[in-house]
């Protein structure tokens, strides 16, 4: 198995070229958090026309809520949520220059149409892995939409995040390649 690809936030177009479905990578520098609430602000201020809260282009937004944080850490459990539920929000932030998501779980055709045409890519955290994910977080601060709660949008510092590229660039899908690997392997479908 390949060694995984490090990276460091911002994206350059270059770095989401590069990527493919189903590469392992390392995410270093700074990620943001967003949830289904802070993503309809978001959403709400592009289809106004007006400034976003945080400078998204070029940048990584995690789909994750985290816990408060214990005694002596910078945060609690991170593990990902469901990314389909920021598919309604997401086209308008990769147009804007979001060059990234980390989440869990499949994306919609129109989510998966935009970072084609605008170049973007989305990665697969491991659920489940949360207090594991959390080490991986080297500080955090909330920026934007403190009402929201553990939904407020955070600038994190990660060293290290692993992930793995689910849908790249150029439309590849390591979850619907995956299915089809398997249904072809002796022991498949």
């Amino acid at each position: 198995m390949n060694e995984p690809l490090r990276l460091m936030t911002p994206l350059s177009d270059e770095d989401v070229r590069r990527l493919r479905a189903g590469d392992r990578a390392l995410l270093s520098g700074v990620v943001y958090t967003g949830r289904d609430a802070a993503h309809k602000r978001l959403f709400e201020l592009l289809q106004a026309g007006e400034e976003l809260p945080v400078d998204l282009r070029g940048q990584v937004i995690y789909y994750v809520g985290p816990t408060p944080a214990k005694p002596g850490r910078v945060i609690g459990s991170a593990g990902p949520t469901t990314s389909g539920r920021m598919d309604a929000y997401a086209p308008a932030l990769i147009a804007y220059g979001l060059r990234g998501m980390i989440g869990k779980g499949l994306r919609s055709q129109p989510v998966i149409d935009a970072m084609t045409e605008h170049g973007a890519v989305y990665f697969g955290a491991t659920g489940g892995a949360a207090a594991l994910l959390a080490r991986k977080i080297v500080s955090c601060e909330i920026v934007a939409y403190e009402d929201l709660g553990t939904e407020a949008i955070r600038r994190l510092v990660v060293d290290d995040l692993p992930v793995t590229v689910i849908n790249d660039a150029y439309g590849g899908d390591f979850y619907r390649e995956g299915v089809k690997a398997y249904e072809r392997s002796p022991g498949g479908a």
